[in-house]
Protein backbone atom coordinates (compact mmCIF):
# COMPACT_ATOMS: atom_id res chain seq x y z
CA UNK A 1 0.00 0.00 0.00
CA UNK A 2 1.11 3.55 -0.76
CA UNK A 3 1.15 5.89 2.21
CA UNK A 4 -0.78 9.03 1.27
CA UNK A 5 0.23 12.34 2.83
CA UNK A 6 -3.08 14.11 3.46
CA UNK A 7 -3.28 17.78 4.32
CA UNK A 8 -4.92 18.49 7.68
CA UNK A 9 -7.98 19.90 5.90
CA UNK A 10 -8.46 16.89 3.63
CA UNK A 11 -7.84 14.42 6.47
CA UNK A 12 -10.53 16.13 8.55
CA UNK A 13 -12.92 16.12 5.58
CA UNK A 14 -12.40 12.40 4.99
CA UNK A 15 -12.95 11.63 8.67
CA UNK A 16 -16.16 13.69 8.66
CA UNK A 17 -17.46 12.33 5.35
CA UNK A 18 -17.44 15.78 3.72
CA UNK A 19 -17.43 16.22 -0.07
CA UNK A 20 -13.95 16.59 -1.58
CA UNK A 21 -12.85 17.81 -5.01
CA UNK A 22 -9.45 16.82 -6.43
CA UNK A 23 -7.31 19.40 -8.24
CA UNK A 24 -4.30 18.83 -10.48
CA UNK A 25 -0.95 20.52 -9.87
CA UNK A 26 0.47 21.04 -13.38
CA UNK A 27 -1.39 24.35 -13.53
CA UNK A 28 0.86 25.42 -10.65
CA UNK A 29 4.19 24.20 -12.02
CA UNK A 30 3.68 24.39 -15.78
CA UNK A 31 0.69 26.70 -16.29
CA UNK A 32 1.78 30.17 -15.20
CA UNK A 33 4.64 32.01 -13.50
CA UNK A 34 5.18 32.58 -9.78
CA UNK A 35 3.49 34.19 -7.85
CA UNK A 36 0.42 34.20 -10.12
CA UNK A 37 0.36 30.40 -10.06
CA UNK A 38 0.05 30.33 -6.28
CA UNK A 39 -2.56 33.08 -6.24
CA UNK A 40 -4.73 31.30 -8.80
CA UNK A 41 -4.35 27.91 -7.10
CA UNK A 42 -5.39 29.43 -3.76
CA UNK A 43 -8.36 31.16 -5.39
CA UNK A 44 -9.57 27.93 -7.01
CA UNK A 45 -9.27 26.12 -3.69
CA UNK A 46 -11.31 28.89 -2.03
CA UNK A 47 -13.96 28.68 -4.77
CA UNK A 48 -14.44 25.02 -3.85
CA UNK A 49 -14.73 25.83 -0.14
CA UNK A 50 -17.22 28.62 -0.86
CA UNK A 51 -19.30 26.12 -2.85
CA UNK A 52 -19.49 23.70 0.08
CA UNK A 53 -16.71 21.19 -0.58
CA UNK A 54 -13.06 20.68 0.38
CA UNK A 55 -10.23 21.08 -2.17
CA UNK A 56 -7.50 18.44 -2.50
CA UNK A 57 -4.62 19.59 -4.70
CA UNK A 58 -2.57 16.54 -5.66
CA UNK A 59 1.18 16.30 -6.26
CA UNK A 60 4.18 14.05 -5.70
CA UNK A 61 6.75 15.69 -3.41
CA UNK A 62 10.04 13.93 -2.70
CA UNK A 63 8.51 10.60 -3.61
CA UNK A 64 5.41 11.00 -1.44
CA UNK A 65 1.90 11.21 -2.83
CA UNK A 66 0.26 14.32 -1.38
CA UNK A 67 -3.52 14.66 -1.45
CA UNK A 68 -4.13 18.21 -0.33
CA UNK A 69 -1.29 20.68 0.10
CA UNK A 70 -0.60 22.89 3.10
CA UNK A 71 -0.04 26.58 2.29
CA UNK A 72 3.74 26.29 2.62
CA UNK A 73 3.82 23.18 0.41
CA UNK A 74 1.77 24.95 -2.25
CA UNK A 75 4.13 27.94 -2.19
CA UNK A 76 7.21 25.72 -2.32
CA UNK A 77 5.84 23.72 -5.27
CA UNK A 78 5.01 26.94 -7.07
CA UNK A 79 8.65 28.06 -6.88
CA UNK A 80 10.29 24.68 -7.49
CA UNK A 81 12.47 24.12 -10.55
CA UNK A 82 12.68 20.98 -12.68
CA UNK A 83 9.35 19.57 -11.50
CA UNK A 84 8.31 16.53 -13.57
CA UNK A 85 4.98 16.52 -15.40
CA UNK A 86 3.43 13.23 -14.37
CA UNK A 87 1.03 10.98 -16.22
CA UNK A 88 0.19 7.27 -15.92
CA UNK A 89 3.49 6.16 -17.49
CA UNK A 90 5.87 7.95 -15.14
CA UNK A 91 3.99 8.59 -11.90
CA UNK A 92 5.13 5.43 -10.11
CA UNK A 93 8.72 5.88 -11.30
CA UNK A 94 8.81 9.40 -9.89
CA UNK A 95 7.55 8.17 -6.52
CA UNK A 96 9.93 5.21 -6.46
CA UNK A 97 12.97 7.41 -7.05
CA UNK A 98 12.00 10.13 -4.57
CA UNK A 99 11.22 12.69 -7.24
CA UNK A 100 8.88 15.66 -7.26
CA UNK A 101 6.20 15.90 -9.91
CA UNK A 102 3.00 17.72 -10.75
CA UNK A 103 0.00 15.66 -11.78
CA UNK A 104 -1.71 15.92 -15.13
CA UNK A 105 -5.36 14.93 -15.64
CA UNK A 106 -4.49 11.23 -15.92
CA UNK A 107 -2.22 11.16 -12.85
CA UNK A 108 -4.69 13.19 -10.80
CA UNK A 109 -7.46 10.72 -11.65
CA UNK A 110 -5.27 7.82 -10.54
CA UNK A 111 -4.40 9.51 -7.24
CA UNK A 112 -7.96 10.70 -6.61
CA UNK A 113 -9.36 7.21 -7.09
CA UNK A 114 -6.66 5.74 -4.85
CA UNK A 115 -7.61 8.28 -2.17
CA UNK A 116 -11.34 7.61 -2.52
CA UNK A 117 -12.16 10.97 -4.16
CA UNK A 118 -14.79 10.75 -6.91
CA UNK A 119 -14.82 14.27 -8.42
CA UNK A 120 -12.00 16.22 -10.03
CA UNK A 121 -11.97 19.75 -11.47
CA UNK A 122 -9.49 20.81 -14.15
CA UNK A 123 -9.22 23.27 -17.02
CA UNK A 124 -9.41 21.11 -20.11
CA UNK A 125 -8.53 17.51 -20.83
CA UNK A 126 -5.88 16.38 -23.28
CA UNK A 127 -6.99 14.53 -26.37
CA UNK A 128 -6.11 13.74 -29.97
CA UNK A 129 -3.59 16.20 -31.39
CA UNK A 130 -3.79 17.64 -34.88
CA UNK A 131 -2.05 15.27 -37.29
CA UNK A 132 -2.40 12.29 -34.96
CA UNK A 133 -3.13 10.06 -37.95
CA UNK A 134 0.61 10.21 -38.67
CA UNK A 135 2.13 11.07 -35.26
CA UNK A 136 -0.19 8.93 -33.08
CA UNK A 137 -0.05 11.78 -30.53
CA UNK A 138 -3.01 11.01 -28.27
CA UNK A 139 -3.18 12.05 -24.63
CA UNK A 140 -3.24 9.41 -21.90
CA UNK A 141 -6.12 11.40 -20.39
CA UNK A 142 -8.59 9.70 -22.74
CA UNK A 143 -7.63 6.18 -21.71
CA UNK A 144 -7.60 7.22 -18.05
CA UNK A 145 -11.19 8.40 -18.36
CA UNK A 146 -12.01 4.88 -19.52
CA UNK A 147 -10.25 3.29 -16.53
CA UNK A 148 -10.46 5.40 -13.36
CA UNK A 149 -13.99 5.92 -11.94
CA UNK A 150 -13.71 9.67 -11.41
CA UNK A 151 -16.06 12.37 -12.70
CA UNK A 152 -13.88 15.00 -14.38
CA UNK A 153 -15.24 18.53 -14.80
CA UNK A 154 -13.46 20.40 -17.62
CA UNK A 155 -14.26 23.08 -20.16
CA UNK A 156 -14.18 20.39 -22.84
CA UNK A 157 -10.88 19.47 -24.48
CA UNK A 158 -8.18 22.02 -25.18
CA UNK A 159 -9.09 23.89 -28.37
CA UNK A 160 -5.64 23.24 -29.88
CA UNK A 161 -6.65 19.58 -30.30
CA UNK A 162 -8.58 17.76 -33.00
CA UNK A 163 -11.96 17.88 -31.25
CA UNK A 164 -13.74 15.63 -33.73
CA UNK A 165 -11.20 12.83 -33.30
CA UNK A 166 -11.09 13.38 -29.53
CA UNK A 167 -14.85 12.84 -29.33
CA UNK A 168 -14.58 9.75 -31.54
CA UNK A 169 -11.93 8.20 -29.27
CA UNK A 170 -13.98 8.95 -26.16
CA UNK A 171 -16.97 7.25 -27.79
CA UNK A 172 -14.88 4.22 -28.72
CA UNK A 173 -13.59 3.97 -25.15
CA UNK A 174 -17.11 4.17 -23.73
CA UNK A 175 -16.58 7.43 -21.85
CA UNK A 176 -19.77 9.43 -21.20
CA UNK A 177 -19.32 13.01 -22.43
CA UNK A 178 -21.90 15.21 -20.73
CA UNK A 179 -22.28 18.86 -21.74
CA UNK A 180 -23.53 20.94 -18.84
CA UNK A 181 -26.49 23.14 -19.70
CA UNK A 182 -26.08 23.11 -23.49
CA UNK A 183 -26.12 20.77 -26.47
CA UNK A 184 -22.74 21.74 -27.95
CA UNK A 185 -19.39 20.42 -26.81
CA UNK A 186 -17.44 23.41 -25.41
CA UNK A 187 -13.98 24.20 -26.76
CA UNK A 188 -12.01 25.38 -23.73
CA UNK A 189 -11.60 29.15 -24.27
CA UNK A 190 -14.86 29.17 -26.28
CA UNK A 191 -18.24 28.23 -24.85
CA UNK A 192 -19.31 26.39 -27.98
CA UNK A 193 -17.82 24.46 -30.87
CA UNK A 194 -19.07 22.99 -34.13
CA UNK A 195 -19.59 19.62 -32.43
CA UNK A 196 -22.63 18.29 -30.64
CA UNK A 197 -22.12 16.78 -27.22
CA UNK A 198 -23.18 13.13 -26.94
CA UNK A 199 -25.10 13.83 -23.72
CA UNK A 200 -26.55 16.82 -21.90
CA UNK A 201 -27.42 17.33 -18.24
CA UNK A 202 -28.59 20.49 -16.54
CA UNK A 203 -27.98 19.84 -12.85
CA UNK A 204 -25.24 18.65 -10.53
CA UNK A 205 -27.73 16.19 -9.02
CA UNK A 206 -28.27 14.45 -12.37
CA UNK A 207 -24.53 14.21 -12.97
CA UNK A 208 -24.01 12.75 -9.49
CA UNK A 209 -26.79 10.24 -10.11
CA UNK A 210 -25.18 9.17 -13.40
CA UNK A 211 -21.86 8.68 -11.59
CA UNK A 212 -23.53 6.59 -8.89
CA UNK A 213 -25.45 4.56 -11.47
CA UNK A 214 -22.26 3.69 -13.36
CA UNK A 215 -20.74 2.55 -10.08
CA UNK A 216 -23.81 0.42 -9.31
CA UNK A 217 -23.62 -1.19 -12.76
CA UNK A 218 -19.96 -2.02 -12.24
CA UNK A 219 -18.89 -0.03 -15.29
CA UNK A 220 -15.19 0.87 -15.39
CA UNK A 221 -13.98 4.40 -15.92
CA UNK A 222 -15.37 7.82 -15.19
CA UNK A 223 -17.31 10.46 -17.00
CA UNK A 224 -16.36 13.76 -18.60
CA UNK A 225 -18.50 16.76 -17.70
CA UNK A 226 -17.94 19.44 -20.34
CA UNK A 227 -18.72 22.70 -18.59
CA UNK A 228 -18.71 25.74 -20.92
CA UNK A 229 -16.74 28.81 -19.96
CA UNK A 230 -19.09 31.68 -19.01
CA UNK A 231 -19.84 33.66 -22.18
CA UNK A 232 -18.61 36.91 -20.66
CA UNK A 233 -15.16 35.32 -20.20
CA UNK A 234 -14.81 33.45 -23.47
CA UNK A 235 -12.83 34.13 -26.62
CA UNK A 236 -15.17 33.27 -29.52
CA UNK A 237 -14.16 30.24 -31.58
CA UNK A 238 -14.13 32.17 -34.86
CA UNK A 239 -11.59 34.61 -33.39
CA UNK A 240 -9.39 31.83 -32.04
CA UNK A 241 -9.36 29.59 -35.12
CA UNK A 242 -6.75 31.55 -37.15
CA UNK A 243 -4.62 32.10 -34.03
CA UNK A 244 -4.55 28.37 -33.27
CA UNK A 245 -3.77 27.57 -36.91
CA UNK A 246 -0.85 30.02 -36.86
CA UNK A 247 0.49 28.55 -33.60
CA UNK A 248 0.24 25.03 -35.00
CA UNK A 249 2.09 26.07 -38.15
CA UNK A 250 4.86 27.55 -35.99
CA UNK A 251 5.11 24.32 -33.99
CA UNK A 252 5.34 22.27 -37.17
CA UNK A 253 8.01 24.58 -38.59
CA UNK A 254 10.09 24.22 -35.42
CA UNK A 255 9.48 20.46 -35.31
CA UNK A 256 7.97 20.60 -31.83
CA UNK A 257 6.66 17.17 -30.84
CA UNK A 258 5.56 14.98 -27.92
CA UNK A 259 5.11 16.60 -24.52
CA UNK A 260 6.49 19.85 -25.88
CA UNK A 261 3.58 20.50 -28.24
CA UNK A 262 0.92 21.65 -25.76
CA UNK A 263 3.04 24.14 -23.77
CA UNK A 264 4.47 25.56 -27.00
CA UNK A 265 1.04 26.09 -28.53
CA UNK A 266 -0.40 27.58 -25.34
CA UNK A 267 2.49 30.06 -25.11
CA UNK A 268 2.09 31.15 -28.75
CA UNK A 269 -1.66 31.59 -28.27
CA UNK A 270 -1.03 33.60 -25.08
CA UNK A 271 1.27 35.90 -27.03
CA UNK A 272 -1.08 36.33 -29.97
CA UNK A 273 -4.11 37.03 -27.75
CA UNK A 274 -2.08 39.47 -25.63
CA UNK A 275 -2.76 37.45 -22.50
CA UNK A 276 -6.50 37.01 -22.99
CA UNK A 277 -6.14 33.22 -23.27
CA UNK A 278 -4.69 33.03 -19.75
CA UNK A 279 -7.42 35.27 -18.34
CA UNK A 280 -10.04 33.01 -19.94
CA UNK A 281 -8.20 29.92 -18.65
CA UNK A 282 -8.37 31.18 -15.07
CA UNK A 283 -12.08 31.98 -15.42
CA UNK A 284 -12.95 28.54 -16.78
CA UNK A 285 -10.94 26.69 -14.10
CA UNK A 286 -12.79 28.60 -11.37
CA UNK A 287 -16.11 27.89 -13.08
CA UNK A 288 -15.28 24.18 -13.25
CA UNK A 289 -14.28 24.13 -9.58
CA UNK A 290 -17.65 25.50 -8.52
CA UNK A 291 -19.58 22.93 -10.57
CA UNK A 292 -17.35 20.10 -9.32
CA UNK A 293 -18.08 21.14 -5.73
CA UNK A 294 -21.79 20.93 -6.46
CA UNK A 295 -21.42 17.44 -7.91
CA UNK A 296 -19.32 16.32 -4.95
CA UNK A 297 -21.96 17.66 -2.56
CA UNK A 298 -24.70 15.84 -4.44
CA UNK A 299 -22.72 12.58 -4.33
CA UNK A 300 -22.07 13.04 -0.62
CA UNK A 301 -25.79 13.47 0.03
CA UNK A 302 -26.79 10.28 -1.77
CA UNK A 303 -27.76 7.33 0.36
CA UNK A 304 -27.19 4.57 -2.23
Amino acid sequence: MIDIQYSAEVRAAKDAGQPIVALESTIITHGMPYPQNIEVAAQVEQDIRDAGAVPATIAVIKGKLHVGLEADELKSLGQAQGVAKLSRADMAACMATGGTGATTVAATMIAAHYAGIEVFATGGIGGVHQGAETTFDISADLHELAQSPVTVVAAGAKAILDLAKTLEVLETLGVPVIAYGQDEFPAFWSAKSAYAAPLRMDSADDIAKAHATRRALGLPGGQLVANPIPTEDQIPAEELAPIIASAQADADAHRISGKGVTPYLLQRIYEQTEGRSLTANIALVRNNARLAAGIARALSNRTD
